[in-house]
């Protein structure tokens, strides 16, 4: 295999590299469209198990709603309409026939035009607030604790795979409170769902914030999110989480009749997370070498290689010890994989493993059995060590730990030497090209000002702070000079 493009060379070109030669994904030949290899499948599979539980364990239920959506419907809540429409796909006929008898060309059947236009969904808020209004009459009803895993198809210009695809996997919760404080409380909660997500099993620290009124959501009162820094010193939104008010209620009419007998509208939120995780993972803790996963996040946590050739056969020591190895780690819960084809040799195994990102690298051959030991490489270090194999249950679920720890220590070093305060637009636009970063700086809270730093820098606002008192001083922003309530966060980002 060619080694990858070093990612102080090209980075984009060695994210590219990554995606492709590990295994996770690749385009279609539809502009925006990926295909999910079973490797890249695998991950996203780990990650949905993990949240789900995580979502199930706070009272949240999985339902789904249809793909397509009415556009009479969709156009309800007059917010939304006015950026989702810019990017849906319709659906406006039924069916292909025959171009003519003698050939095999389709065409569209112009006979076969819907009664309504159907959008593929962007985004599920309308349709399940048209479905809510027969559910819920009473404050018996509520609050409704949803969340749906599906896909969402949004045009994009810009396609890159994982950031930006035109169509995406995702889960969207969607719930119904009585009070507007509940409705907060849950938003908050989701937010902290995401940050504990992304650091403790990920190992991807994470700011959290509020996105300033022009960045929100269509549609909601207040959009929560949470931010992380790559490699190259840029941004990436990991999850939001939106205050919905009762916007959506009112567009639909969904009225419930509270404890005290008088009628009110419901109180909302929405939250979603999607396959663009994937891209953050790679940008966060990948090498030259390739993927670094996380072990609680890796769909193979151990792999076992065999040194053995073409000439030998299966049945030897070296298999019976690997069977036992991988028996032994399967008991105690581990995910591992006994590599045991004898039509890769084990170095071309090595390198294959490395740009897959897998934990621990178990290596058994003559040596090993002599010794009784085997050889353990750490892909997060590319350390090499040796433990008698009668030690593994005790040792490898250890170092599993040690190897988690180690990757998210590493990423919370480099995203804190990248959390910068400035107070001068000289210094901004300085810090902006040359480190990147989280920068910490006034603004007077204006859309025009706003713009012209991402005109002049590329930087945008990520969000507002949320947390340390240190962030809510006034001061003066670093463009106009105007006052400023508090600093906000500008990055580059993806």
């Amino acid at each position: 295999m060619n080694p990858l493009t070093k990612r102080s060379e090209n980075y984009s070109k060695w994210y590219n590299e990554i995606v492709a030669k590990s295994g996770l994904a690749e385009f279609s030949g539809i502009r925006g469209f990926m295909i999910l290899k079973p490797y890249g499948y695998s991950l996203w599979d780990r990650m949905k198990t993990i949240l789900d539980k995580m979502l199930k364990l706070t009272g949240h239920q999985n339902v789904y709603f249809p793909l397509l959506i009415p556009k009479s419907i969709f156009s309800k809540e007059k917010e939304h309409i006015q950026i989702f429409s810019e990017g849906c796909a319709v659906v406006t006929h039924s069916r292909l026939i025959k171009k003519n008898q003698n050939q095999e060309e389709l065409i569209v059947d112009s006979d076969s035009k819907l009664q309504e236009e159907l959008v593929i969904r962007p985004t599920s808020e309308s349709i399940i607030w048209k479905t809510y209004k027969h559910w819920i009459q009473s404050y018996r009803d509520l609050p409704i604790l949803f969340n749906q895993w599906g896909n969402a198809l949004r045009w994009e210009m810009r396609t890159r795979l994982f950031l930006r695809t035109t169509e995406f996997l995702w889960q969207e919760g969607h719930t119904a409170h009585s009070t507007e404080k509940e409705a907060i409380e849950e938003t908050i909660k989701i937010l902290n769902i995401y940050t504990d997500f992304s650091e403790k099993f990920m190992a991807i620290p994470v700011l959290q914030g509020i996105k300033p009124y022009m960045d929100k959501f269509s549609g909601s009162e207040k959009t929560y999110c949470i931010e992380a820094l790559m490699q190259d010193g840029k941004a990436l939104q990991m999850g939001t989480s939106h205050f919905l008010g009762q916007n959506f209620s009112k567009a639909f009419d969904v009225k419930f009749t509270n404890s005290n007998g008088k009628k009110e509208y419901v109180w909302s939120t929405s939250w979603g997370v999607s396959t663009r995780l994937i891209g953050g993972l790679i940008m966060s803790h990948s090498d030259d070498k390739g993927l670094i996963l996380p072990p609680k996040i890796a769909p193979i946590q151990v792999v076992i290689i065999p040194i053995c050739y073409k000439k030998q056969h299966t049945t030897t020591s070296i298999h019976k010890i690997s069977i036992k190895i991988l028996n032994l780690l399967e008991e105690e819960g581990i995910r591992v994989k006994y590599d045991d084809r004898m039509i890769y040799t084990p170095g071309w195994k090595f390198h294959e493993y490395e740009i897959k990102g897998i934990p621990i690298r178990i290596s058994i051959g003559k040596n090993e059995i002599q010794n009784e030991k085997v050889e353990i490489f750490k892909r997060d270090t590319c350390e090499k060590i040796y433990i008698p194999w009668i030690n593994l249950k005790n040792t490898i679920p250890k170092l599993l730990d040690e190897i988690q720890k180690n990757i998210y220590k590493k990423a919370v070093q480099r995203t804190q030497k990248l959390i910068i305060k400035s107070d001068h637009y000289n210094d901004f636009k300085h810090k902006i090209n040359h480190s990147g970063g989280f920068i910490f700086a006034h603004w007077d809270g204006t859309k025009n000002t706003s713009k012209r730093i991402q005109e002049e820098t590329e930087a945008t606002i990520r969000f507002i702070p949320i947390s340390t008192t240190n962030n809510k001083k006034k001061g003066k922003c670093i463009y106009s000079g105007k006052p400023s309530l508090q600093r906000v966060v500008f990055s580059k980002s993806y």
